[in-house]
């Protein structure tokens, strides 16, 4: 971590344990806190409520359920939030237009991309 670089405690919701796995790498190698991790929508719906974070990103199919509840309730603390998605920005409910997306499959340099927009800061992407 550089002397840019504010390490953020951020809130992975994921349901595939192995890109859960991969995000929290990819974040901690950039310097960053996982808070916590979630894999069901009730789950991450109360962390979203109660939890301490800067930041969330948010697997849009929570095994089939959308995880737009959690959005809301980071919305509703103003925590800032990204989706995670494979079905790109069309897939995305209209109500959250303009919410930085993170497409699926990514790279630890798509996450300090998402990050650098998002706040202003960070590394220099991964090498």
């Amino acid at each position: 971590m550089n002397s840019e670089t504010k390490k953020l405690r951020i809130l992975v919701v994921e349901d595939e344990a192995l890109v859960a796995m991969m995000m929290e790498d990819i974040l901690e190698e950039l310097g960053h806190e996982v808070g916590a991790v979630a894999s069901r929508l009730e789950d991450a719906r109360e962390l979203a409520r109660t939890g301490d974070f800067d930041l969330a990103i948010l697997d849009v199919n929570l095994d089939g359920q959308p995880s737009y509840p959690i959005a809301e309730a980071l919305k509703e603390r103003g925590i800032p939030f990204a989706f995670a998605t494979g079905y790109g920005n069309k897939g995305l409910d209209r109500s959250f237009d303009g919410i930085p997306t993170l497409a699926k499959p990514f790279v630890g340099d798509d996450v300090a991309r998402l990050i650098r927009e998002m706040f202003g800061i960070g590394p220099s992407p991964l090498l």
